[in-house]
């Protein structure tokens, strides 16, 4: 099997990895289209000690499942974290924060950069006939985006703001517009505030920011995107933290306090509502593609998406078969 193979923060393309064999209540999943994001790219910065099959983005077929005959050919998007169901997380109902989880990608599980992956059926969900490959790949961070308005009720009347108008920042952009609040995004690159306008959603220069906002998100991963949140938000207000962040940064506490901010971490989200909102075609992510590469072209992809002007590269394993 061919797979993007990610070790001591080095990738390399390999076509000798193991074919991956279900366990119970499993799938074996061929995979049709991944995406690259920006955990993908922190990945290989260090960000977390991962070994093995990067990419956690995906849309597949599924080709075998011993437990579920009646779900072979079926076409899925997959929740990435695999849970116990036992631990104490689990059992409260925070499943995504399971002490032994593992992560599709990123953590104990092999991910969507190869030609097949596994994950269990409970974690696979049927994408809807009109919803192409193009929008289905888009699923997980859609969700991620969606997972936002779980965390912290967005109201018509609120100011938000969103910091970051990139791959992440464009889907929570489309996601929260749909809740008719205030809403304005800090996007630095003509690319950025095009697509933005297409959607009629506004944006900022973060130069004329005032500190106004009900709640900013941050979703630009660094310690500037981090510091603009700080400065918009009002006292009582919320800054919702939406990447990954590599190292430290360094923050006035005291002035949180004063101030009464709520933090609050946001990850994973529903995939349920995200293929309902794609179905409905009240989301379009395919704007964000710029580019398609086979999975022998993987290594060229990251250089590519690591450009400032890209959104989104797909990796297409069929295509190197």
């Amino acid at each position: 099997m061919q797979g993007l193979w990610l070790e001591n923060n080095s990738i390399i393309f390999r076509d000798n990895i193991q074919m991956p064999e279900p366990l119970e209540g499993e799938a074996l999943v061929r995979v049709r289209l991944a995406g690259i994001c920006a955990t993908d790219l922190e990945l290989v910065n260090g960000y977390y000690p991962y070994r093995g099959i990067l990419g956690h983005e995906f849309v597949g077929e599924i080709v075998q499942a011993d437990d579920a005959p009646e779900r072979i050919g079926e076409r899925v998007v997959g929740e990435i974290n695999t849970v116990c169901g036992i631990c104490d997380a689990c059992l409260r109902g925070d499943a995504t924060h399971c002490e032994r989880r593992t992560v599709l990608g990123i953590m104990n599980r092999d991910g969507a950069f190869a030609d097949y992956l596994c994950l269990p059926l409970k974690n696979l969900h049927p994408v809807p006939v009109s919803v192409p490959d193009e929008a289905a790949v888009f699923t997980e961070p859609l969700a991620a985006a969606l997972a936002i308005q779980e965390q912290v009720p967005i109201r018509a009347t609120d100011r938000v703001l969103i910091v970051g108008a990139g791959r992440l920042g464009q889907l929570i952009a489309q996601s929260l517009v749909l809740t008719a609040c205030d809403l304005q995004v800090v996007a630095r690159y003509d690319k950025q505030r095009k697509m933005l306008a297409a959607r009629e959603i506004s944006w900022v220069d973060e130069k004329k920011i005032g500190r106004n906002f009900d709640v900013v998100i941050e979703a630009t991963g660094s310690a500037g995107g981090f510091s603009l949140a700080r400065q918009a938000v009002r006292p009582r207000g919320t800054i919702i933290l939406k990447s990954t962040y590599k190292g430290s940064i360094s923050m006035d506490l005291s002035a949180i306090v004063v101030d009464e901010i709520r933090l609050v971490g946001s990850r994973c989200g529903p995939f349920v509502p995200a293929l309902r909102l794609l179905k409905k075609q009240l989301i379009d992510p395919t704007l964000l593609i710029d580019k398609y590469f086979s999975l022998s072209e993987a290594l060229q992809a990251f250089e590519f998406v690591a450009r400032r002007e890209v959104f989104k590269v797909l990796l297409v394993p069929h295509l190197s078969q």
